[in-house]
């Protein structure tokens, strides 16, 4: 029973937001391909593999994060007392686990088409080189938009097994909404970070951070209005995303304290109302409109 605290402590499952912020652009992807005046059975068995995938990898994820980062955590406040930085679980387990996790991870992914295999399968190697970034350069967070946002176009091409250029812009934009929040999660621990010579955009960004995270919201923005032109959505959809600016301007932006970790860590968590509320805009307008 101790392991299995143990287990649950390596893999954040306490902390869903990780697993919220990779599920959203899976389903935002899946929302937008998906023709509800069709079977809509397909469109909710889907979903469950995205969200059932989103845990097993942003876990597997974790374990290789603490794996490979346990010589920084412990000179981190916030870190020292994870599982494998501290001794508790041994790298050889952590690596068993993962290996668990992926193989389960894969059985999931092997539901879908065969294109969505490659891309899930294309996917891997980012997914575990994450953590090195930090180590060479000051953009990690524009990596992690590449790699966590790679699920809208999985799921876009789950159901439509075709080209179109309309996820690959969507997945643009989502990239930069991904930079603008993992920059605010970065300020937590930049004393820490700057001490034991690690790399981010927060340290990069330090002073002015607000420009920074207010050029990628606006790029996500804009690039939401070109997702609306491309649908054709109705002017519905237009006014779903002035609630979404704002979310953005006012309690990310304007509010946001980078000298308080836990204003930061606050910060970072609304994006999970705002994947809620861009899914919200895209359903509605495929289903109502």
């Amino acid at each position: 029973m101790k392991q299995f605290k143990l287990f649950l402590d390596l893999i954040r499952i306490k902390k869903p937001i990780g697993i919220m912020l990779l599920f959203w652009p899976c389903l935002w992807g899946l929302t937008l391909a998906n023709d509800f005046n069709d079977n809509n059975l397909r469109f909710l068995i889907y979903l469950i593999y995205f969200f059932l995938g989103s845990v097993l990898m942003r876990s597997a994820g974790c374990i290789v994060n603490d794996i490979l980062d346990r010589k920084y955590d412990v000179m981190v406040e916030r870190t020292k007392k994870r599982p494998i930085a501290s001794g508790k679980i041994s790298v050889n387990l952590g690596l068993m686990y993962v290996v668990i996790l992926c193989s389960t991870a894969f059985l999931i992914l092997m539901q879908f088409n065969f294109i969505t295999i490659l891309l899930g399968l294309a996917s891997m190697p980012f997914a575990f080189s994450y953590p090195l970034m930090k180590r060479y350069t000051y953009w990690p967070q524009l990596f992690l938009g590449f790699t966590f946002n790679y699920g809208l176009i999985m799921g876009w091409f789950s159901i439509k097994p075709e080209f179109s250029y309309i996820p690959i812009i969507f997945y643009i934009g989502a990239i930069f909404w991904t930079l603008a929040y993992d920059t605010i999660y970065g300020f937590q621990d930049i004393k820490d970070d700057e001490i034991i010579g690690v790399k981010s955009t927060s340290i990069k960004f330090k002073k002015n951070p607000k420009q920074l995270i207010f050029l990628c919201y606006l790029i996500f923005i804009l690039i939401q209005i070109l997702l609306g032109v491309l649908m054709e959505f109705n002017y519905y959809y237009y006014i779903g995303l002035i609630i979404i600016i704002t979310h953005l301007l006012f309690f990310q932006i304007i509010k946001l304290d980078v000298s308080n970790p836990n204003n930061c860590l606050k910060k970072f968590k609304s994006n999970n109302l705002l994947g809620f509320l861009v899914f919200t805009n895209i359903i509605i307008n495929k289903i109502y409109i």
